[in-house]
């Protein structure tokens, strides 16, 4: 396959970043599928060092991988040619370093028996930094087709990338369609748990992470305190509510776990002329019962309408949470269809 144009790379980095966003892989954490990807990678080339990388259009993201660390417990034979302790090597790294944008810019598997015999890659900063001298990097791409990074391995020492060793890391980085498949339709399940948001008669938001990522909020949210863009920081694009204290209590619930609120806090809002009384509901959410809190759904009920009972928006949030957990790993997956654009705002 041609190597794309500057422009097609720009394009398939937007795309490659929005899949990951949905597929919930846009980010440097470990996983224990790639790690084990990783290390069958290593194992079945006997190379000392493996990764699965997934690629955005800002960086690289080591969510696999597999390092020397000379215990007697490696498969791998890592003596001799290793610089130095790989183990705690960094999971991530710029998006220009080593071979794998090359891999993702080629769409097509790159093999590198000694790095010395290619004046392009020689210099690059991981055969100065590691001392990589091989490369054998295959594109990995998930079931809608899209390269999302590479599944590679490198050696410090130059070597033969022969046709089953290249045959054989083409099917193994195949193997893990089946785990993109099964993300896909844990999203299609979370968006049908969205709809209840969307049918909720209070405001909603949905973060995650301890900058508040917006990830989802519905229609009253948006109508009561500003039309902000999806995937942007809470704390920045709803000062207003940041200013009442609200997520000072969401910083509290992902800390402890446990449900905090905001009671009585008046705010103008964007549909409404006159200053309208708040009671804020911050709910810590995860993945599953054993996982760590990964989000805060938060609940506002307009105190001054009297339009819910009081137990209404905790019944709610219960529910929510329990709906999470029962999903599974996949439900703060960056899933949500069709997210805000327009300027920011927030309440008045």
């Amino acid at each position: 396959m041609d190597p794309l144009s500057t422009e097609q790379q720009r394009a398939a980095g937007e795309q490659r970043t929005h899949r990951l966003r949905m597929l919930n892989l846009n980010a440097v954490e470990a996983e224990a599928t790639f790690d084990r990807v990783a290390r069958l990678a290593a194992t079945f080339t006997q190379a000392p060092l493996a990764m699965v990388n997934f690629i955005n259009d800002e960086r690289q993201m080591f969510r696999g991988m597999f390092v020397p660390t000379g215990s007697p417990e490696d498969p791998v034979d890592t003596s001799g040619g290793i610089p130095f302790d790989l183990s705690n090597l960094a999971r991530e790294a710029p998006g220009d370093y080593g071979f794998c944008p090359h891999v993702v810019a080629q769409q097509s598997q790159l093999a590198l028996e000694d790095v010395f015999d290619y004046p392009r890659f020689k210099g690059n900063p991981l055969v100065n930094d590691l001392g990589v001298r091989s490369y054998l990097g295959t594109p990995l791409r998930d079931n809608t087709g899209v390269i999302l990074g590479t599944v590679c391995v490198a050696d410090f020492k130059p070597r033969s990338w022969d046709r089953q060793l290249r045959q054989g890391m083409q099917e193994l980085t195949e193997t893990l369609l089946s785990e993109f498949k099964l993300r896909d339709s844990l999203l299609a399940q979370q968006q049908e748990l969205f709809a209840v948001f969307d049918g909720a008669p209070f405001p909603i938001m949905l973060t995650e992470g301890p900058d508040h990522l917006l990830r989802y909020a519905n229609g009253r949210q948006g109508q009561a305190f500003g039309m902000v863009p999806q995937f942007s920081l809470g704390r920045q694009v709803l000062p207003g509510l940041a200013q009442v204290g609200v997520f000072d209590a969401m910083d509290d619930a992902l800390r402890t776990g446990r449900p905090t609120s905001v009671s009585r806090v008046s705010l103008r809002t964007y549909d409404s002329p006159a200053p309208q009384d708040f009671d804020f509901l911050c709910t810590p959410v995860r993945t599953s019962p054993s996982a760590p809190f990964k989000g805060v759904l938060t609940v506002a009920m307009n105190a001054t309408a009297q339009g819910h009972a009081g137990a209404e928006p905790q019944a709610f949030a219960a529910n929510v949470q329990q709906r999470f957990e029962q999903l599974g790993g996949g439900a703060l997956a960056d899933s949500v269809p069709g997210g805000w654009s327009g300027r920011p705002g927030d309440a008045r």
